[in-house]
């Protein structure tokens, strides 16, 4: 039977088809596509986002010692498990790479992910994370090490010879792993634990992202962007409820599946024209979730009540399939809802020629976008202390953020920021994290009402105690500053631009409040809470003869004529007594404040204490006791 077409040609084939829906267009790159293409090429190129090829090649001379190591290490303890000549030759580990590394979009700088995959008989517990460490432990090459086996993905931290390497470890039910293990096969998962399963999906996923996308280079420049971009705008960090690294490489390979013939610079704008209209929690996926016989559990909230209260779920496409954007919470999909956004309207103007590549790419000005912060200062007595201490604070930082939001039930909305920053002129090991705190868009607060986070910051702080490897001298505190006591140390040239001098970035957050605020009131409101941040700028002006910078104390501040105080004790840890630390009872003493001054309108402001007002509404800041 002819099937050609009544004009004698043969049909055309239809298109092939990438992820779960058809394309939303097939359409290729105009000329004017393909200049802006090759603008913001040139532009990542000036901005130093490519590594050099001396660069390059020291990566695999890095990646060549590590596997060497590690078949050393697993040939040891073969022989001193008491295996055969034979088996002791023929054992191995073998060193697979994933994320950024992986999947090619990795710049100057940034660390490699690798996992290492051994035999059964070589477990996590001891023999990775005690033996394998004492060996890298007595390396000259090796600095900056540091287990982390309680994570979610239990992972090994170090520099060789200065690069950054996060090393992972699964066992595999085979005694000899063989050079040419394919991963990406599902009989890898048979009869190991989800904690290898995890690590093993890291490259599983990465290998598959890779296959699901129509065009691998465009994919790697769009997605170079959008981590720039990210990462310029503060919402680049898995661990503080954002999005990280493989968040971003499936949200772009979705976009480049729907859109299959377009170039860099048209994924770009497709991809927030289409997240700005995503109806999240809605999922993204690359391809159809399957189960398989092994029975690990798969994201499905029909099935599992707990997914269903995932806000952005990104699901992996690698069999067990998960929502890898798990973290993300009502605070920070409204940051990243507000980016997204912004980089629209940008892109909007880049393609009516009346913007270019360089304002999309504008730094987010964090320091001047709120009138009340947190800050969390964390301490410790040592340099490698603090490594340990910061990491595992910073990874249940974001549990402060859901707890502020549950205990103000989504009143008191928070940003936290992903940057940490160093005040210099401390002497003892330190870092700092910074939260934003705004109230709820829309919501009008009543005369007198206070959201009183004492508690909050006091559970959270309790919880940051249990940490199993504590040490004397490690400490956390909380306090709040407003926008005018922010410290200098926060600032890249040490100190604060007047606000009076607009800077060429404050174009782009102009920008993106216009395109914010369009969406969320009316010009009314915009013009009531125009009068009222000039108001609240106005009064944070006046002079203060208070020092904001130490680490403060805890105060409930009330509206009215008097303040009284509760004063919440933090630095009483010692190696004798952690249970006192949980003691609540034992850690509050009421003091009254004789010099209490007033900032009009019943708000107290003490020598290195203050009330904490967001539109109106009294919030009772938790902060730790006086400088260490």
């Amino acid at each position: 039977m002819d099937s050609r077409n009544p004009n004698g040609s043969l049909p055309l084939s239809p298109p092939p088809k990438y992820g779960i829906t058809k394309p939303i267009s097939l359409s290729g790159p105009s000329e004017a596509d393909v200049q802006r293409n090759t603008e913001l090429e040139k532009f990542l190129i000036e901005s130093g986002l490519y590594e050099s090829k001396e660069e390059a090649a020291k990566r695999e001379e890095v990646l060549g010692r590590i596997t060497e190591i590690v078949k050393i290490w697993v040939k040891q303890l073969t022989r001193q498990r008491g295996y055969t000549d034979q088996m002791v030759e023929e054992a191995k580990a073998v060193i697979f790479t994933f994320g950024s590394y992986r999947l090619g979009v990795h710049g100057p700088g940034a660390d490699i992910d690798t996992l290492c995959v051994g035999p059964s008989y070589v477990n996590r517990e001891e023999d990775f994370f005690i033996i394998l460490h004492d060996i890298l432990a007595e390396m000259e090459e090796v600095t900056e090490l540091q287990p982390v086996p309680d994570a979610h993905v239990p992972v090994m931290k170090f520099k060789f010879q200065g690069i950054s390497i996060d090393l992972l470890y699964a066992s595999i039910s085979l005694l000899v792993v063989p050079d040419d293990l394919d991963i990406s096969c599902v009989s890898v998962l048979h009869n190991v634990d989800e904690q290898s399963v995890r690590s093993l999906n890291g490259c599983r996923v990465a290998d598959q992202i890779l296959k699901l996308v129509p065009n691998i280079e465009h994919f790697r420049t769009a997605l170079r962007c959008l981590k720039f971009w990210a990462k310029r705008r503060g919402v680049y960090s898995n661990v503080t409820g954002f999005l990280g690294g493989v968040n971003w490489a499936l949200l772009v390979a979705r976009i480049c599946q729907l859109y299959p013939n377009a170039i860099p610079s048209m994924l770009l704008s497709r991809f927030f024209r289409v997240y700005t209209q995503w109806r999240w929690p809605n999922p993204v996926m690359l391809c159809s979730i399957e189960e398989d016989e092994l029975g690990f559990p798969v994201w499905d909230p029909r099935k599992n009540p707990r997914d269903r209260f995932h806000h952005m779920p990104i699901i992996t496409p690698a069999y067990p399939c998960m929502n890898s954007s798990y973290n993300v919470s009502v605070s920070t999909l409204r940051v990243i809802m507000e980016q997204f956004q912004c980089g629209n309207g940008i892109c909007e103007e880049i393609e009516l020629n009346k913007a270019q590549w360089n304002t999309l790419f504008e730094r987010y000005l964090f320091f001047e976008a709120y009138k009340n912060y947190l800050q969390v200062d964390i301490v410790s007595a040592d340099a490698d202390d603090l490594l340990a201490w910061k990491g595992w604070t910073e990874s249940r930082l974001r549990l402060l953020t859901l707890k502020i939001e549950r205990d103000t039930n989504g009143m008191l909305q928070c940003h936290p920021y992903p940057n940490e920053y160093v005040d210099k002129s401390k002497l003892f090991p330190h870092c700092s994290f910074f939260m934003g705190l705004q109230r709820k868009e829309g919501v009008n607060g009543q005369e007198g009402q206070q959201f009183d986070i004492r508690g909050t910051v006091d559970e959270f702080r309790q919880e940051i105690s249990m940490y199993m490897y504590w040490k004397p001298g490690m400490d956390i505190y909380v306090s709040h500053v407003r926008r005018r006591q922010l410290p200098a140390f926060v600032f890249p040239d040490g100190y604060r631009r007047p606000r009076t001098l607009r800077h060429p970035s404050q174009h782009t957050e102009k920008a993106c409040e216009d395109v914010t605020r369009s969406q969320s009131g009316s010009a009314e409101r915009r013009i009531k809470r125009k009068h009222d941040d000039e108001a609240v700028d106005e009064k944070l002006s006046k002079p203060r003869d208070c020092n904001t910078s130490n680490f403060g104390g805890t105060s409930h501040i009330s509206i009215g004529q008097e303040a009284k105080l509760e004063h919440l004790r933090t630095g009483d840890v010692d190696g004798n007594s952690v249970d006192r630390l949980l003691d609540r009872d034992k850690r509050y003493e009421e003091i009254t404040i004789q010099q209490a001054r007033t900032d009009g309108q019943g708000s107290h402001t003490t020598c290195g204490l203050t009330s904490l007002h967001v539109d109106n509404l009294s919030i009772v800041r938790n902060v730790g006791s006086q400088e260490q």
